[in-house]
Protein backbone atom coordinates (compact mmCIF):
# COMPACT_ATOMS: atom_id res chain seq x y z
CA UNK A 1 0.00 0.00 0.00
CA UNK A 2 1.70 3.04 -0.94
CA UNK A 3 1.27 6.50 1.32
CA UNK A 4 -1.59 7.83 -1.81
CA UNK A 5 -3.50 4.48 -1.28
CA UNK A 6 -7.03 5.58 0.42
CA UNK A 7 -8.40 3.37 3.25
CA UNK A 8 -11.98 3.03 2.52
CA UNK A 9 -14.71 1.58 4.80
CA UNK A 10 -18.09 0.33 3.55
CA UNK A 11 -21.00 0.42 5.42
CA UNK A 12 -24.05 -1.83 4.34
CA UNK A 13 -21.41 -3.63 2.13
CA UNK A 14 -23.49 -6.95 1.73
CA UNK A 15 -26.57 -4.23 0.09
CA UNK A 16 -27.79 -3.03 -2.98
CA UNK A 17 -26.20 0.39 -3.13
CA UNK A 18 -23.13 -0.84 -1.08
CA UNK A 19 -22.13 -4.19 -3.22
CA UNK A 20 -21.89 -1.51 -5.88
CA UNK A 21 -19.74 0.59 -4.21
CA UNK A 22 -17.28 -1.82 -3.36
CA UNK A 23 -16.66 -3.54 -6.80
CA UNK A 24 -16.50 -0.40 -8.70
CA UNK A 25 -13.82 1.04 -5.51
CA UNK A 26 -11.85 -1.94 -5.79
CA UNK A 27 -11.10 -1.65 -9.54
CA UNK A 28 -9.42 1.61 -8.55
CA UNK A 29 -5.76 0.66 -6.97
CA UNK A 30 -5.72 3.94 -5.00
CA UNK A 31 -8.65 2.60 -2.59
CA UNK A 32 -7.82 -0.19 -0.41
CA UNK A 33 -11.56 -1.20 0.80
CA UNK A 34 -12.88 -2.86 3.91
CA UNK A 35 -16.56 -3.96 3.77
CA UNK A 36 -18.80 -4.20 7.00
CA UNK A 37 -21.32 -6.82 7.60
CA UNK A 38 -23.81 -8.19 10.34
CA UNK A 39 -26.82 -10.20 9.25
CA UNK A 40 -26.74 -10.86 5.39
CA UNK A 41 -23.43 -12.93 5.24
CA UNK A 42 -20.21 -11.21 3.19
CA UNK A 43 -19.46 -12.86 -0.36
CA UNK A 44 -15.88 -13.83 -1.83
CA UNK A 45 -14.23 -10.56 -4.07
CA UNK A 46 -10.80 -10.33 -4.47
CA UNK A 47 -8.79 -7.59 -2.30
CA UNK A 48 -11.91 -7.26 -0.12
CA UNK A 49 -11.53 -7.13 3.25
CA UNK A 50 -14.48 -7.91 6.02
CA UNK A 51 -15.42 -7.11 9.65
CA UNK A 52 -17.96 -7.84 11.12
CA UNK A 53 -19.79 -5.12 13.40
CA UNK A 54 -23.15 -4.14 14.87
CA UNK A 55 -23.47 -0.74 13.97
CA UNK A 56 -26.19 0.11 16.23
CA UNK A 57 -23.44 -0.97 18.97
CA UNK A 58 -20.91 1.68 20.00
CA UNK A 59 -18.43 -0.98 21.68
CA UNK A 60 -18.38 -2.62 18.29
CA UNK A 61 -17.64 0.78 16.60
CA UNK A 62 -14.87 2.11 18.94
CA UNK A 63 -13.19 -1.43 18.08
CA UNK A 64 -13.43 -2.11 14.67
CA UNK A 65 -13.49 1.17 12.64
CA UNK A 66 -10.48 3.45 13.60
CA UNK A 67 -8.00 3.03 11.27
CA UNK A 68 -9.75 4.41 7.95
CA UNK A 69 -9.65 7.11 5.48
CA UNK A 70 -13.33 7.23 4.20
CA UNK A 71 -16.38 6.31 5.28
CA UNK A 72 -19.19 5.17 3.06
CA UNK A 73 -22.61 4.78 5.09
CA UNK A 74 -24.95 2.42 2.76
CA UNK A 75 -26.27 0.66 6.00
CA UNK A 76 -29.62 0.97 6.41
CA UNK A 77 -33.40 -0.74 6.93
CA UNK A 78 -35.09 -0.51 3.89
CA UNK A 79 -38.28 -1.58 2.17
CA UNK A 80 -41.14 -0.78 0.28
CA UNK A 81 -44.73 0.59 -0.20
CA UNK A 82 -46.56 -2.20 2.32
CA UNK A 83 -43.81 -1.34 4.93
CA UNK A 84 -44.17 2.45 4.33
CA UNK A 85 -47.84 2.17 5.05
CA UNK A 86 -47.96 -0.47 7.28
CA UNK A 87 -44.77 0.00 9.24
CA UNK A 88 -43.34 3.11 8.81
CA UNK A 89 -41.47 3.16 11.98
CA UNK A 90 -39.22 0.57 11.13
CA UNK A 91 -36.93 2.68 8.86
CA UNK A 92 -36.41 5.58 12.03
CA UNK A 93 -34.31 4.27 15.48
CA UNK A 94 -31.93 2.20 13.58
CA UNK A 95 -30.81 4.07 10.99
CA UNK A 96 -30.69 7.20 13.39
CA UNK A 97 -28.58 5.01 15.96
CA UNK A 98 -26.47 3.98 13.03
CA UNK A 99 -25.99 7.88 11.51
CA UNK A 100 -25.82 9.15 14.99
CA UNK A 101 -22.68 6.89 15.88
CA UNK A 102 -20.70 6.60 12.66
CA UNK A 103 -20.71 10.29 12.35
CA UNK A 104 -19.74 10.63 15.46
CA UNK A 105 -17.14 8.16 14.62
CA UNK A 106 -15.55 10.12 11.70
CA UNK A 107 -15.41 12.61 14.49
CA UNK A 108 -13.52 11.21 17.43
CA UNK A 109 -11.20 9.08 14.68
CA UNK A 110 -10.37 11.56 12.17
CA UNK A 111 -11.54 10.30 8.83
CA UNK A 112 -11.17 12.27 5.89
CA UNK A 113 -13.93 12.27 4.48
CA UNK A 114 -17.77 10.96 4.93
CA UNK A 115 -20.31 9.80 2.45
CA UNK A 116 -23.55 9.95 2.75
CA UNK A 117 -27.25 9.02 1.07
CA UNK A 118 -30.27 11.74 0.90
CA UNK A 119 -33.41 10.63 -0.80
CA UNK A 120 -35.38 12.44 -3.13
CA UNK A 121 -38.06 12.00 -0.60
CA UNK A 122 -37.79 15.15 1.43
CA UNK A 123 -39.25 16.92 -1.83
CA UNK A 124 -42.95 17.43 -2.53
CA UNK A 125 -44.25 16.46 -5.59
CA UNK A 126 -43.97 18.84 -8.40
CA UNK A 127 -44.10 18.74 -12.38
CA UNK A 128 -40.37 20.70 -12.31
CA UNK A 129 -37.24 18.60 -11.44
CA UNK A 130 -36.02 19.95 -7.67
CA UNK A 131 -32.48 21.08 -7.64
CA UNK A 132 -30.02 21.54 -4.44
CA UNK A 133 -31.52 24.67 -3.24
CA UNK A 134 -35.71 24.02 -3.65
CA UNK A 135 -36.39 22.06 -0.40
CA UNK A 136 -38.71 24.31 1.60
CA UNK A 137 -39.30 22.93 5.21
CA UNK A 138 -42.45 25.38 5.42
CA UNK A 139 -44.24 23.20 2.67
CA UNK A 140 -45.28 19.49 4.50
CA UNK A 141 -43.82 16.58 3.45
CA UNK A 142 -45.96 13.52 1.74
CA UNK A 143 -47.00 11.72 4.77
CA UNK A 144 -45.88 8.51 3.87
CA UNK A 145 -42.96 9.78 3.73
CA UNK A 146 -42.70 11.98 6.75
CA UNK A 147 -40.57 10.06 9.54
CA UNK A 148 -38.12 9.12 6.70
CA UNK A 149 -37.51 12.23 5.30
CA UNK A 150 -37.05 14.01 8.36
CA UNK A 151 -34.45 11.52 9.67
CA UNK A 152 -32.88 12.29 6.25
CA UNK A 153 -33.09 16.17 6.75
CA UNK A 154 -32.13 15.81 10.33
CA UNK A 155 -28.72 13.82 9.26
CA UNK A 156 -27.79 16.54 6.55
CA UNK A 157 -27.62 18.82 8.89
CA UNK A 158 -25.58 16.74 11.63
CA UNK A 159 -23.37 15.92 8.78
CA UNK A 160 -22.90 20.13 8.52
CA UNK A 161 -22.11 20.34 12.08
CA UNK A 162 -19.76 17.79 12.22
CA UNK A 163 -17.87 19.37 8.97
CA UNK A 164 -18.08 22.63 11.10
CA UNK A 165 -15.85 21.64 14.10
CA UNK A 166 -13.71 18.91 12.58
CA UNK A 167 -10.86 18.26 9.69
CA UNK A 168 -13.73 15.96 7.91
CA UNK A 169 -15.44 16.11 4.21
CA UNK A 170 -19.24 15.11 4.14
CA UNK A 171 -20.88 14.42 0.96
CA UNK A 172 -24.62 14.34 0.79
CA UNK A 173 -26.22 12.54 -2.23
CA UNK A 174 -29.68 13.11 -2.53
CA UNK A 175 -30.73 10.21 -5.47
CA UNK A 176 -33.99 9.63 -6.66
CA UNK A 177 -34.87 5.71 -7.08
CA UNK A 178 -31.49 3.79 -7.63
CA UNK A 179 -32.14 0.26 -9.48
CA UNK A 180 -29.91 -2.24 -10.93
CA UNK A 181 -27.87 -5.55 -10.11
CA UNK A 182 -27.67 -6.71 -6.26
CA UNK A 183 -31.19 -4.85 -5.72
CA UNK A 184 -33.82 -6.92 -3.71
CA UNK A 185 -36.28 -8.32 -5.87
CA UNK A 186 -38.66 -9.29 -3.10
CA UNK A 187 -42.40 -8.80 -3.42
CA UNK A 188 -42.30 -7.76 0.10
CA UNK A 189 -38.95 -5.28 0.50
CA UNK A 190 -38.00 -4.26 -2.41
CA UNK A 191 -38.98 -0.97 -4.17
CA UNK A 192 -41.10 -0.31 -7.45
CA UNK A 193 -38.47 -1.22 -9.66
CA UNK A 194 -37.08 -4.27 -8.45
CA UNK A 195 -40.72 -5.60 -7.47
CA UNK A 196 -41.79 -5.17 -10.93
CA UNK A 197 -39.31 -7.34 -12.85
CA UNK A 198 -39.64 -9.64 -10.13
CA UNK A 199 -43.93 -9.74 -10.95
CA UNK A 200 -43.50 -9.60 -14.67
CA UNK A 201 -39.93 -12.56 -14.39
CA UNK A 202 -42.30 -14.82 -12.04
CA UNK A 203 -46.05 -14.31 -13.48
CA UNK A 204 -47.54 -17.58 -14.44
CA UNK A 205 -51.17 -15.87 -15.71
CA UNK A 206 -52.22 -13.71 -18.44
CA UNK A 207 -52.35 -10.56 -16.55
CA UNK A 208 -49.96 -8.70 -14.47
CA UNK A 209 -51.48 -6.30 -11.21
CA UNK A 210 -50.01 -3.24 -10.42
CA UNK A 211 -51.04 -1.23 -7.23
CA UNK A 212 -52.74 1.75 -7.37
CA UNK A 213 -53.79 3.29 -11.04
CA UNK A 214 -50.36 3.55 -12.29
CA UNK A 215 -49.78 7.12 -13.48
CA UNK A 216 -47.52 7.84 -10.57
CA UNK A 217 -43.99 8.39 -11.65
CA UNK A 218 -40.41 7.94 -10.71
CA UNK A 219 -37.34 9.02 -11.36
CA UNK A 220 -34.92 6.02 -11.79
CA UNK A 221 -31.14 6.04 -11.96
CA UNK A 222 -28.68 3.14 -12.89
CA UNK A 223 -26.68 2.27 -9.60
CA UNK A 224 -23.36 2.53 -11.84
CA UNK A 225 -24.31 6.36 -12.33
CA UNK A 226 -24.50 6.67 -8.34
CA UNK A 227 -21.23 4.73 -7.82
CA UNK A 228 -19.25 6.72 -9.99
CA UNK A 229 -20.68 9.85 -8.80
CA UNK A 230 -19.47 8.75 -5.07
CA UNK A 231 -16.28 7.72 -6.55
CA UNK A 232 -15.99 11.32 -8.31
CA UNK A 233 -16.51 12.87 -4.76
CA UNK A 234 -14.40 11.38 -3.20
CA UNK A 235 -11.19 12.04 -5.43
CA UNK A 236 -12.80 15.71 -6.27
CA UNK A 237 -14.40 17.37 -3.68
CA UNK A 238 -12.96 20.16 -2.39
CA UNK A 239 -15.95 22.14 -0.18
CA UNK A 240 -16.10 20.59 3.76
CA UNK A 241 -19.96 19.68 3.32
CA UNK A 242 -21.56 19.38 0.30
CA UNK A 243 -25.29 17.99 -0.79
CA UNK A 244 -25.36 17.17 -4.96
CA UNK A 245 -29.01 15.54 -6.40
CA UNK A 246 -28.64 13.33 -8.69
CA UNK A 247 -31.48 11.63 -10.80
CA UNK A 248 -32.47 11.54 -14.35
CA UNK A 249 -34.17 14.77 -14.48
CA UNK A 250 -37.77 13.09 -15.52
CA UNK A 251 -40.51 10.89 -14.09
CA UNK A 252 -41.74 8.01 -15.92
CA UNK A 253 -44.84 6.99 -14.93
CA UNK A 254 -45.56 3.30 -13.44
CA UNK A 255 -47.58 2.15 -16.12
CA UNK A 256 -45.00 2.89 -18.62
CA UNK A 257 -42.16 1.45 -16.49
CA UNK A 258 -44.04 -1.99 -16.40
CA UNK A 259 -44.31 -1.81 -20.55
CA UNK A 260 -41.07 -1.14 -20.97
CA UNK A 261 -39.73 -3.88 -18.61
CA UNK A 262 -42.03 -6.54 -20.35
CA UNK A 263 -41.01 -5.12 -24.02
CA UNK A 264 -37.44 -5.84 -23.00
CA UNK A 265 -38.09 -9.26 -21.48
CA UNK A 266 -40.22 -10.50 -24.11
CA UNK A 267 -42.90 -11.16 -22.13
CA UNK A 268 -46.29 -9.59 -22.53
CA UNK A 269 -49.41 -9.73 -20.18
CA UNK A 270 -52.35 -7.25 -19.31
CA UNK A 271 -51.74 -4.83 -16.89
CA UNK A 272 -54.60 -5.13 -13.90
CA UNK A 273 -54.59 -2.25 -11.48
CA UNK A 274 -55.32 -2.75 -7.92
CA UNK A 275 -56.55 0.29 -6.20
CA UNK A 276 -57.23 -1.30 -2.88
CA UNK A 277 -53.37 -1.87 -2.25
CA UNK A 278 -50.94 1.04 -1.12
CA UNK A 279 -49.18 2.89 -3.50
CA UNK A 280 -47.39 6.29 -2.95
CA UNK A 281 -49.04 9.63 -5.36
CA UNK A 282 -46.13 11.42 -6.30
CA UNK A 283 -43.94 12.76 -9.16
CA UNK A 284 -40.55 13.73 -7.85
CA UNK A 285 -37.17 14.16 -9.99
CA UNK A 286 -34.02 15.34 -9.56
CA UNK A 287 -32.17 17.80 -11.56
CA UNK A 288 -27.81 16.83 -11.57
CA UNK A 289 -27.03 20.07 -13.20
CA UNK A 290 -24.58 20.93 -9.78
CA UNK A 291 -23.13 17.18 -10.23
CA UNK A 292 -22.32 18.48 -14.28
CA UNK A 293 -20.74 21.57 -13.39
CA UNK A 294 -18.50 20.47 -10.71
CA UNK A 295 -17.92 16.61 -11.32
CA UNK A 296 -18.57 16.43 -15.36
CA UNK A 297 -21.19 13.85 -13.62
CA UNK A 298 -24.62 12.95 -15.29
CA UNK A 299 -26.47 10.05 -15.90
CA UNK A 300 -24.78 7.97 -18.79
CA UNK A 301 -27.31 4.71 -18.48
CA UNK A 302 -30.62 4.99 -19.81
CA UNK A 303 -33.61 3.43 -18.79
CA UNK A 304 -33.77 1.44 -21.28
CA UNK A 305 -30.54 0.53 -21.39
CA UNK A 306 -30.28 0.08 -17.68
CA UNK A 307 -33.61 -2.33 -18.14
CA UNK A 308 -31.68 -4.34 -20.35
CA UNK A 309 -28.15 -4.73 -18.04
CA UNK A 310 -30.92 -5.75 -14.96
CA UNK A 311 -32.38 -7.99 -16.78
CA UNK A 312 -29.33 -9.51 -17.95
CA UNK A 313 -28.11 -10.10 -14.51
CA UNK A 314 -30.90 -10.90 -12.83
CA UNK A 315 -31.09 -14.16 -15.47
CA UNK A 316 -28.00 -15.59 -14.08
CA UNK A 317 -28.81 -15.32 -10.31
CA UNK A 318 -32.31 -15.78 -10.49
Amino acid sequence: MNKNTKKVIVAGATGFIGRNVVELLLKNPNFSVTGIWNNRPPYKINNLDWIKADLTNKKDIEKHLPGYDVLIQMASVTSGSKDVFESPHIHITDNALMNSLLMRAAYDFNYKHFVLPSCSIIYNSSNKPHDEYSFNPSIEIQEKYFGGAWNKIYFENICRFYSNIGDTKFSIIRHSNVYGPYDKFDLEKSHVFGATITKIMKNKSDSIEIWGDGTEGRDLIYVDDLTSLIELMILKQKKPYEIICAGSGYTLPINELVKKIMEVSGKSFKIKHNLDKPSIKSNISLTSKIAKDEYNWSPKVDIDEGIRKTLDWYRKHY
